[in-house]
């Protein structure tokens, strides 16, 4: 491994390229950078012992199964050029603007990728913010030509949008060539912005605003018709995280402050290698399978507990000055995964399952998965809509509810018996019934003590007291209202049941924890439609 000829080439007094120096560590990434030099070409790189080997591929990356692109070799390149992107100056080696295409990591598909390569065949598999698959390099007979070669499964080529953006900073060749600074990606700023004359649709530069509403699911019963994208349904708090340089903020869905309550969320999300993002995601706890727990997420809560606290990001609403918003899912989706790149532990990208939505349920049923969130390939970020773009399939019962009173406790219990809940409808607050399973002392305590400060005299319902419900009996009577203490509507809590009753009632409740993420006045029943 020598840098000699790359030093030689190049006259760093004049040119802002790194001056060659083996790297200590190892590692295996890759980049492609789009180079406009005498002519427009791709450089593919691949780190490997200390630099990176380094091909010139004129006609870019193949991507249909068995197409094949020449790949001439050229000499290793410093590691530290894996970043670089700017302008070489005309009259200097390779003078012209270079652009970071894609980016990230290759997996050798042996264990002695050097022996390979030496030999003359290299297969290996790229994970990059654009490719994502199976490649060959394939040395011909004359020792400095390769064919690049696409193994596995045809790949859909990526959109022309991303194509004619930098992987790093967003910028386009022409900005790239027009700026001509080389881009740093430990700056807080955004790239630089381009004229009006040569803007190119793009997602637009913008002030930071201090809070998104998420945009929300639609309940639905069975799966639709059409292309759909399907993410694991998460029980936990939903988050939206707010990163301005050194600026970082951690909201729930009504905007109240998580920094506190998840105080290691925050810290990753401020230690995020990105100067400005706004991400849209779930804070979970896990269980022992690698499964969200609401119950687990209300003890961590209460001190109980110290499950693994996971946020797990689904969504890109802003990235480096630029709102996402407006572009299609698919190329917020690919965004985000570059956005993560170096993202400490605990945050991670909910990704996207492929295969038919009957068998994913099934699987999800079996693995004890509250279900699954469909979302349409092509849809836009609808900030605080309920739009039909986004749709949950539920495989167990499970929503909020507003608590509106409690009975006494009986027995060996302490502070409280059941909660009296219900949810809204057009304004009226109605009751649901009663739970009393789901509690430990703990909560109960807990529970009690928040109870004080929100005591009414008049009972919040409207509908009752009632008559007795048949056959499940889940009404409640005037003989038993007046064992009933009366709280303002306030809290919101999450409660698992087994179906709705004819008259509107739920069976077999079970607590399993309170929401601050939510209001009391947006709890309704859900519905599918």
């Amino acid at each position: 491994m020598s840098l000699k000829e790359y030093n030689r080439k190049r006259n760093f007094k004049k040119t802002a390229e790194p001056a060659g120096k083996l790297a200590s560590q190892a590692g295996h990434r890759f980049v492609i950078q789009k180079h406009a030099a005498s002519r427009l070409h791709y450089d593919f790189r691949l780190e490997l012992d200390g630099t990176l080997k380094s091909w010139a591929v004129p006609k870019g990356v193949p991507f249909a199964k068995g197409e094949k692109r020449l790949a001439v070799e050229v000499e290793d390149h410093p590691v530290s050029y894996i970043n670089f992107e700017g302008s070489i100056p005309k009259g200097q080696y390779g003078g012209g603007t270079v652009m970071v295409w894609d980016q990230g990591n290759y997996e050798p598909l042996s264990e002695h990728p050097r022996k390979d390569l030496e030999s003359g065949k290299l297969h290996f598999v790229l994970h990059g913010t654009k490719l994502e698959g199976e490649w060959y390099l394939v040395r011909l007979k004359d020792g400095k030509n390769w064919l690049l070669v696409r193994g596995g499964s045809d790949m859909k080529p990526v959109s022309h949008k991303l194509d004619d953006s930098s992987a790093i900073s967003g910028r386009t060749m022409e900005a790239i060539g027009r700026n001509g600074k080389v881009w740093n990606s430990n700056r807080n700023d955004s790239p630089p912005k381009e004229s009006k004359a040569s803007k190119k649709p793009s997602p637009k530069a913008s002030h930071f605003p201090t809070f998104i509403e998420p945009m929300k699911a639609r309940l639905s019963e069975s799966p639709q018709p059409g292309d759909w994208l399907y993410e694991i349904k998460l029980d936990g708090f939903r988050a939206v995280a707010f990163k301005n340089g050194d600026d970082v903020k951690l909201l729930s869905r009504n905007e109240k402050d998580f920094s506190a309550k998840f105080p290691d969320v925050f810290e990753a999300v401020k230690a995020l290698p990105t100067g400005d993002a706004i991400l849209d995601g779930e804070i979970v706890a896990l269980d022992p399978k690698g499964r969200s727990s609401f119950q687990l997420l209300q003890a961590y809560d209460l001190g109980q507990d110290k499950p693994p606290i996971i946020y797990y990001v689904f969504d890109l609403l802003r990235f480096e000055g630029k709102d996402l918003q407006k572009l299609p899912l698919t190329e917020r989706k690919e965004l985000l995964a570059h956005a993560l790149k170096g993202a400490p532990a605990l945050i991670r990208e909910s990704a996207s399952l492929n295969g038919n939505v009957k068998k994913l349920l099934k699987q999800a049923q079996k693995l004890g998965i509250e279900g699954l969130i469909g979302k349409r390939p092509d849809s836009t970020y609808e900030a605080g809509r309920r739009s039909g773009d986004w749709i949950k399939l539920k495989l167990h019962q499970e929503q909020e509810m507003v608590i509106g009173g409690f009975t006494e406790p009986e027995g060996a219990r302490h502070y409280f018996g059941s909660l009296v809940i219900g949810y809204y409808d057009k304004g009226t607050l109605l009751c649901s019934g009663k739970v009393g399973t789901g509690f430990n002392d703990t909560l109960l305590k807990s529970l009690a003590e928040q109870f004080k400060s929100i005591p009414s005299k008049e009972c919040p319902f409207a509908n009752l007291p009632e008559k007795s419900s048949g056959r499940y009996g889940a009404g409640i009577t005037v003989a038993e209202m007046k064992r009933c203490r009366w709280l303002k509507p306030k809290l919101v809590c999450q409660i698992k049941f087994s179906e709705w009753t004819r008259d509107g009632k739920l069976r077999q409740p079970v607590f399993l924890g309170l929401r601050e993420d939510k209001s009391a006045k947006e709890v309704v029943r859900e519905k599918a439609s």
